[in-house]
């Protein structure tokens, strides 16, 4: 593809269309910024990290340290495409522009698989945790519940969901902040003796299951990770998204970074990385018990419960603007594609409507298709970001020759350090081909992308013949 960078940096790929087929633009930058936070800080972070320190040990910082830094680059990398070129579709679009037809129908629909995927088991999770309060309402009746309020939500103004975002990650972020004080006077003796650095260098070493519980422990701290993207997708139904794409993706990626490093430092400092509770219970609930804060398992579950709800709206939205960008290059079914007052409510509906068909097969078939889906879809941002590499080498090169003037963020150290960033993926890939659990999802994921890249390929090579005959 040599097509030439002339749209200015406002449009998207669903410009000209009628204006009742285009998004509204009522996202604020406040919005962003606390997207950017939901759609990331979720149930892995209070809970699931959990698993990650029991597989790795007090080596659990080093590995989100790790993937902090991989995540960071990858975040500028969009931050710096976004910036130039806004659109619904972010990197998917980008990566058609670029690379071609399959690239984009093979990002897009992964991702929004992966959503899809994380709001059927935010769902489950949270109709869980209200069972356990209402025990006379089941958990799939308050799953139901969710996923009807939710999906109302979408299908109104866009500003309503980013007021519902914003409040929902206000109240995760204040419950982290004030976690990470605790944790900081908790190190330094205020509630006890300081426990020094006897839980980071005892019980088995900084390293106590060697280079196979990092393996583990580094699947876990990637999957952690997933979402963040979903500001890039937000931005373009902002009112400035250029400006605002650039400052919600530096400001994100450094608080995110700043609670997930700074909350594992905390707990395996405070509390010995071998006690059951930490996975069971989670990690918050096992720190806060440990410096004796009253009610703190009800606590921390209120905040998990609003950490699913929040990650839930936030993956509803960015999978439906996902799928109606698709759709609106032609690259899905054309009835996805249908806005009603600014809100692309068909794609918002076919999105819930995946989401609940995956919350039921994990009711009826757990261990098979729900856990196929979930595997899969804890492969799919290691595709997408693999992607944005390439993509950003290409677009970076062709903004430099055409429009140098749109490059108003621009990726570190480029080029060594997007290749740097694509070998670590690399990296990651390896480790999983390296245990069986891992090449499950490897064999899996692999199916989808063939089947997503042969339909893109398919697409890309009938446009080709239309644009010579016509």
């Amino acid at each position: 593809m040599s097509r030439t960078i002339t749209r200015s940096p406002q449009d998207s790929p669903e410009a000209g269309q009628n204006s009742e087929s285009v998004l509204s633009h009522g996202l604020k930058q406040r919005h962003l910024s606390m997207i950017a936070l939901g759609g990331v800080i979720g149930a892995g972070l209070f809970v699931g990290s959990g698993v990650g320190i029991a597989a790795a040990g007090p080596a659990i910082v080093l590995l989100f340290m790790g993937t902090g830094a991989l995540v960071m680059l990858i975040m500028r990398m969009l931050g710096e495409m976004s910036a130039a070129r806004p659109s619904t579709g972010s990197f998917s679009v980008h990566a058609e522009e670029e690379i071609g037809s399959w690239a984009g129908t093979t990002s897009g629909w992964m991702y929004w698989l992966m959503l899809c995927a994380g709001v059927a088991a935010e769902a489950t999770a949270a109709g869980t945790i209200m069972h356990s309060w209402v025990s006379f309402i089941p958990a799939y009746g308050w799953v139901a519940l969710f996923m009807v309020f939710f999906c109302a939500s979408n299908l109104t103004a866009v500003k309503n969901f980013g007021e519902f975002e914003f409040w929902f990650s206000a109240i995760k972020v204040a419950a982290i902040v004030a976690f990470l004080v605790l944790g900081l006077l908790g190190i330094l003796g205020v509630f006890g003796s300081a426990p020094g650095t006897s839980h980071l260098t005892g019980h088995g070493g900084f390293f106590p299951t060697g280079v196979a519980g990092l393996a583990a422990g580094l699947l876990t701290t990637i999957s952690g990770f997933a979402g963040l993207e979903t500001v890039t997708i937000a931005a373009a139904e902002s009112d400035n998204p250029s400006r605002n794409v650039a400052r919600a993706v530096r400001t994100a990626v450094w608080r995110i970074a700043v609670f997930y490093i700074g909350s594992m430092a905390v707990v395996v400092t405070l509390v010995p990385w071998n006690d059951p509770k930490v996975a069971t219970d989670g990690p918050y609930v096992t720190v806060l018990d440990q410096l004796g804060i009253p009610a703190a398992g009800t606590i921390m579950q209120i905040v998990v419960l609003v950490a699913l709800l929040s990650a839930m709206n936030a993956n509803i939205y960015g999978s439906s603007r996902m799928a109606y960008s698709l759709v609106s290059r032609g690259q899905g079914p054309r009835f996805l594609g249908k806005v009603t007052r600014g809100v692309p409510a068909a794609a918002v509906l076919a999105s819930c409507v995946f989401g609940f068909a995956a919350v039921i097969a994990g009711i009826v078939w757990p261990t098979t298709v729900f856990a196929w889906l979930l595997n899969i879809a804890g492969c799919s941002v290691l595709v997408v970001w693999s992607i944005v590499c390439l993509t950003q080498l290409k677009m970076r090169r062709r903004l430099e020759r055409e429009s140098p003037e749109l490059l108003s963020v621009r990726m570190w150290g480029f080029p060594y350090l997007t290749w740097l960033t694509l070998a670590g993926i690399l990296g990651v890939f390896a480790v999983m081909a390296a245990n069986a659990d891992g090449r499950h999802q490897l064999i899996g994921t692999a199916v989808v992308v063939a089947v997503l890249a042969g339909a893109g390929h398919l697409k890309q090579r009938r446009d080709r013949q239309a644009a010579e005959s016509a």
